[in-house]
């Protein structure tokens, strides 16, 4: 282990690096867990948008369930070899689905 300060990457913004600078190290490891925690989280979310948007169907209902908004589409998801109609919106930060029914085997 060197006894030289780390070279921050380049991508970080100089404030940032000289906040960070400031901190002692157990609070720098608090800082790392909830960087990497928060990143997960916006990968997470990533693929779930892209999931979305790969599986969506064209066509829209018109008789949504009094618990789904106006917004919502229908999605395919495959689960263990089997198809599955889920509505899906986004609220917010986050993606919710609401189980619709089995694809059937003919579509």
């Amino acid at each position: 282990m060197s006894y030289e300060p780390p070279t921050p990457p380049a991508e970080l913004p100089t404030d940032l690096v000289n906040t960070l600078n400031g901190y002692s190290s157990e609070q720098l490891q608090h800082v790392a867990r909830y960087a990497e925690e928060l990143a997960e989280h916006k990968a997470r979310e990533a693929r779930l948008e892209e999931d979305s948007e790969e599986y969506e169907i064209d066509k829209r209902p018109d008789d949504f369930p009094d618990d789904v908004p106006s917004k919502a589409t229908i999605t395919i998801k495959e689960i263990n070899d089997n198809r599955y109609y889920y509505w899906q919106w986004r609220d917010g930060e986050k993606i919710r689905s609401k189980y619709k029914g089995p694809v059937s085997p003919d579509e």
